[in-house]
């Protein structure tokens, strides 16, 4: 990866904060012409400084209106037991993140579900019969302060 100057974090921010800003009001923006702002953007994603560009759905929208966090300790801790986890958790269509971490849990996956009765069949057939899940403690969250902010560039 090349290294980043001013334009490219603008760039950056620009899109974080909107995805569907087109090249014209991009380059417009950060003050170079339509046909550098193109080749440097295409760079940024070729470089794999952005991974992609999506739609953020408002999840009431679509029925899909709670949020749960749940950690997850698994009953082992070998290379083979966290790929299994892994592999399963990743079919989960429920799931929106899922990240290995450090201290009483050896997993938090974050879910969306219709609502708590959703959660408890989801959790009944599909959680506590993954790989490994030895241990599983629930948060269903009462309000979203922050999701999903821009990285600080």
């Amino acid at each position: 990866m090349s290294a980043l100057d001013r334009t490219d974090l603008k760039i950056l921010r620009l899109l974080q904060a909107d995805g569907r800003m087109g090249n014209a009001e991009i380059a417009k923006r950060v003050n170079t012409s339509a046909a550098t702002c193109h080749r440097r953007t295409q760079r940024l994603f070729a470089e794999g400084y952005v991974r992609g560009v999506r739609a953020q759905v408002a999840p009431e929208t679509v029925g899909l209106g709670a949020l749960v966090i749940v950690g997850v300790v698994l009953d082992r801790s070998t290379p083979e037991s966290f790929a299994a986890f892994e592999a399963a958790a990743k079919a989960m269509p429920a799931l929106l993140d899922c990240h290995l971490v450090a201290g009483d849990f050896d997993y938090f996956l974050k879910l969306r579900v219709r609502d708590m009765a959703d959660f408890n069949r989801l959790h009944s057939a599909t959680l506590i019969a993954l790989p490994g899940v030895r241990q599983t403690r629930t948060f269903f969250v009462m309000k979203e302060v922050v999701d999903n902010a821009p990285l600080d560039l």
